[in-house]
């Protein structure tokens, strides 16, 4: 099983990042690499996610691709505060957190999947986040700035600023890391003139 190998590649981009945040999540995964994952059943989504972990990209994607079976694909926590019509095109995986496969109580991580040309739509939270493309492109929207991401560029949200990202052509993957206030019950969507 690859998954030891992906959970490393993650800590090492984890740590590329200059926050003490980022730091301590790298090194909640290097101690966690060799977590148990049960094989999953696979995510309406697999074949978007598999074609998008095809394309050129960071290592980690190729990893994701090789050790899709035990990843737990799924809807965001959040799902349940976003319009229906958001699940038929992202998913994600938390890898670590308070319910997580690797438990933690002060940090999040995950790796998130959008589907080709989607939209989604103004949101904020309370957390701060990261986002690292993996593999794919989308244009992203971070308060008034909005600009074209690729493979290996990542991008920062302090808390509550209000983000959106559409997705390139063939969908994109993305790590996700949460710091902060970590809990859910802050995101909330936001008037999006472009949704």
């Amino acid at each position: 099983m690859l998954l030891p190998d992906l959970l490393r590649a993650l800590a090492d981009l984890t740590a590329n990042e200059p926050r003490p945040e980022a730091q301590a999540t790298a090194e909640t995964l290097r101690a966690a690499a060799d977590t148990d994952f049960p094989a999953q059943e696979p995510s309406t989504l697999s074949p978007g996610i598999l074609h998008a972990a095809s394309l050129p990209g960071h290592t980690a994607s190729r990893l994701i691709r090789t050790a899709h079976q035990w990843l737990p694909w799924q809807d965001s926590p959040a799902a349940s505060l976003q319009p229906t019509s958001l699940r038929a095109i992202k998913s994600i995986v938390t890898l670590l957190g308070p319910h997580a496969p690797i438990p933690c109580g002060t940090l999040l991580l995950g790796l998130f999947y959008q589907a080709p040309g989607s939209y989604y739509p103004l949101h904020a939270h309370n957390a701060a986040e990261t986002y690292t493309v993996l593999a794919g492109s989308a244009l992203w929207q971070a308060g008034d700035r909005r600009f074209p991401v690729t493979s290996g560029e990542a991008i920062h949200h302090p808390p509550n600023l209000p983000h959106a990202m559409r997705a390139g052509p063939d969908g994109f993957l993305a790590m996700w890391r949460w710091s902060g206030h970590i809990g859910f019950e802050s995101y909330r969507m936001l008037p999006d003139p472009e949704a």
